[in-house]
């Protein structure tokens, strides 16, 4: 049964832009009233696929990742620092004389690292305790970086929730990634084969329900138009945008393994885009919303066109690191 599980895994994996946009087309097409108790199965969701990624790694690699934390800090530059930067003067070009909408761009790029860029690292085979560490220490630092932004471009203090903001993300990323970690170290990494047959299944059937939950959660507010189509072909740019910066920005790392570049792809390229949608909601004009929740629709199919990518793209030229068995 295993053995069929893990063939179905590695058939999941190779087709995750038709598991996306499975999830993500009925969440924004089929009306389905949007129940708040949702958002807790989604969080325990994220929970769940954050713990079995996280049996991928363990504590040494984890601090091996402390220990070097230039990969790091450069990732951090790249996301509150370069793609503000270049989302600034492409709202400029599109959108010159509607600063709300130029507005709710720099929220959506300057917004923390997604959750899932964690899983989507893990089906690239990429550095799973990098993209961990990056996380972590982006949700620690947004907390100081966020309202010194607002401040700046939108001329207004505001006071956000970050303990709510903290807690979800705790519960999300940390704890379940400190229980995998765990896991994986106790059980001597013999859980490998779980990860791979009923936790890889499983994970993935975890990460359809998130993207349709969050497909309906944004699916009444869609009225299509042209001005509509208009700011969803500016989004996608900005968006590919990202994940571009995120593989640029792996070529001047030193030390480039394949699986660094992996974690730099997506946790340069995904936000928290639930976060940033109630941050727009709450203190700002919808105008401010509208872009940053539409980003939604495109950072998990394009995740999965990335990944479809990465693991077609010719692998000679991004070395592999030695397989690693850190348990014996």
């Amino acid at each position: 049964m295993s053995e069929k599980l893990a063939l179905w895994n590695g058939w999941l994996e190779q087709r995750m832009f038709v598991c996306v946009v499975s999830a993500l087309l009925p969440g924004l097409l089929v009306p389905i009233p949007f129940v708040p108790a949702l958002r807790t199965v989604a969080v325990f969701l994220f929970a769940y696929m954050t713990f079995v990624t996280a049996l991928k790694t363990n504590f040494k690699e984890f601090c091996d990742v402390l220990a070097r934390p230039w990969p790091v800090l450069w990732m951090l530059l790249l996301i509150h620092v370069i793609v503000p930067l270049v989302t600034f003067g492409t709202g400029w070009l599109f959108y010159p004389f509607s600063p709300l909408t130029r507005l709710g761009f720099l929220i959506g790029a300057f917004i923390p690292i997604g959750v899932t860029s964690i899983i989507w690292t893990s089906v690239v085979r990429g550095d799973v305790a990098l993209a961990v560490v990056a996380v972590t220490l982006d949700t620690l630092v947004s907390p100081f970086l966020l309202p010194a932004f607002i401040s700046l471009f939108a001329g207004r203090v505001v006071h956000i929730d970050y303990t709510h903001m903290l807690v979800g993300l705790i519960w999300m990323v940390t704890v379940p990634s400190l229980a995998g970690m765990a896991t994986n170290d106790l059980t001597r990494c013999r859980l490998a084969g779980f990860t791979r047959s009923v936790g890889g299944v499983t994970s993935k059937a975890a990460l359809f329900l998130v993207v349709f939950i969050n497909a309906e959660a944004i699916g009444p507010e869609i009225t299509w138009n042209l001005s509509l189509v208009r700011l969803l072909l500016v989004i996608l740019v900005l968006v590919i945008l990202g994940y571009s910066l995120g593989y640029a920005g792996s070529l001047v790392l030193k030390d480039r393994r394949r699986d660094t570049v992996a974690a730099m792809l997506f946790n340069v390229g995904m936000r928290n885009i639930s976060f940033g949608s109630v941050l727009a909601v709450t203190y700002f004009p919808a105008a401010v919303a509208v872009p940053v929740t539409l980003a939604m629709l495109y950072q998990q199919p394009l995740a999965a066109v990335v990944s479809y990518l990465f693991n077609r793209s010719d692998r000679r030229t991004v070395p592999r690191p030695l397989e690693r068995n850190q348990c014996k």
